[in-house]
């Protein structure tokens, strides 16, 4: 069958099993209203796939269940060097569902536009049955990124309606404040997308990079139910300004970008390795200078020697770590190809025990990382 509608062999056993087992429930009403929602795709809940894991991020009615990894599109087409062809990212990324992945991340600055046209392209087949979260924020005026940060409340609803098109979507699931933006109080940020929650354009919402205050005073005014910070085994800021402790305190749940320090702990980048400067931002990072690679391979090769006593790739301990640290962490690793998809899912299988992670932790302690992950410019749009 092809691929290019969403319906495999596989795909329609599972659904006509799905649909038994709604058929099975009382009363004759409830077996009418499940066997819809599965048809529908309406109840991605309860769609779940053998062999991944689910968890909950935020809580009450902010929650929303998600596959325990999710899926970064940006890199598919977007900073990260080389691109797969049109049909080969649409395939992995039906592949990616078909293994269980209900979380898929962009963004509007992400091209700017082209990685959420791609995102609506490939996952319109599963409306309904995944959750396809987008950011606002960035300033981005006739196709390009200003460097700008623009939260205000016109703004955003117009943002919203775009990206509700291009992602080819009638309610977006999560929709995440891509920075902080100092000339707009967090407060009517929150109060702009309760009011887009209320008219069914938005479902929930989020904030990336900011800090513990920020987070306490747009969640008294709009539930939040993600924040999204970068967060590895290189990078544990968060950790200590607050923002995991307070995401702990109030039922907010955590989505770790760049979970392999943009694909440095998959031990693949060498100090030889050459970026495309037309379509990577690595090559402008203080981390990803030849001199800092060299340091900071240390830290793989020590990844590298816990994951062979082990079974497990670098990439996977580097993952693993981060779904053992709690149980409302979802990270989003993204890959342009098949193999790696698998390798990050099979994460899920290990069963690594609490001292064992802590004695990698401390071995990594005493290892400085050389070199900072943004340049002056992008540490700037920080919000902490």
């Amino acid at each position: 069958m092809k691929e290019e509608k969403g319906v495999s062999r596989r795909g329609f056993l599972k659904t006509a099993a799905a649909i038994g087992a709604a058929l099975s429930i009382n009363p004759v009403l409830d077996k009418i209203h499940a066997a819809e929602a599965v048809m529908s795709g309406n109840n991605p809940a309860n769609v779940k796939t053998e062999g991944m894991h689910y968890r909950t991020l935020g809580s009450r009615k902010a929650a929303m269940e998600v596959s325990a990894l999710g899926f970064g599109v940006m890199g598919m087409n977007y900073n990260r060097s080389q691109s797969p062809d049109r049909k080969e990212y649409i395939r992995l990324i039906h592949e990616a569902v078909d293994r269980g992945v209900t979380l898929f991340d962009t963004a509007i600055i992400y091209g700017p536009l082209k990685n959420e046209l791609l995102a609506g392209e490939a996952l319109e087949p599963y409306k309904g049955r995944v959750n396809v979260t987008t950011k606002f924020g960035h300033e981005v005026i006739d196709g390009k990124g200003t460097g700008r940060q623009d939260s205000s409340r016109a703004t955003v609803r117009r943002y919203c309606e775009e990206s509700l098109k291009r992602l080819r979507i009638d309610s977006i699931p999560l929709f995440y404040q891509h920075r902080y933006d100092r000339n707009t109080p967090i407060e009517e940020v929150a109060e702009t997308i309760s009011e887009l929650i209320r008219e069914g354009k938005v479902q929930r919402w989020g904030l990336c990079e900011v800090s513990a205050d920020t987070i306490r005073k747009a969640h008294a005014v709009c539930p939040l139910t993600a924040i999204q910070s970068e967060y590895h085994l290189m990078h544990r800021d968060v950790e200590k300004n607050g923002v995991l402790d307070t995401c702990r305190k109030l039922g907010i749940g955590f989505v770790p970008y760049s979970p392999l320090n943009r694909g440095f702990l998959g031990g693949c980048i060498n100090e030889y390795t050459r970026f495309d400067t037309n379509n990577d931002n690595r090559h402008t990072l203080p981390r990803f200078q030849p001199e800092a690679i060299r340091a900071n391979t240390r830290i793989v090769n020590e990844l590298q020697q816990f994951g062979r006593e082990r079974g497990m790739t670098s990439s996977q301990v580097a993952i693993g770590w981060l779904l053992h640290k709690a149980p409302w962490i979802v990270p989003i690793p993204g890959t342009t190809k098949h193999s790696h998809l698998d390798e990050n899912i099979h994460t899920l299988t290990f069963n690594i025990s609490d001292n064992e992670w802590r004695t990698l932790e401390t071995t990594l302690a005493a290892i400085a990382v050389v070199g900072d992950r943004y340049n002056a410019e992008q540490q700037k749009q920080v919000g902490y």
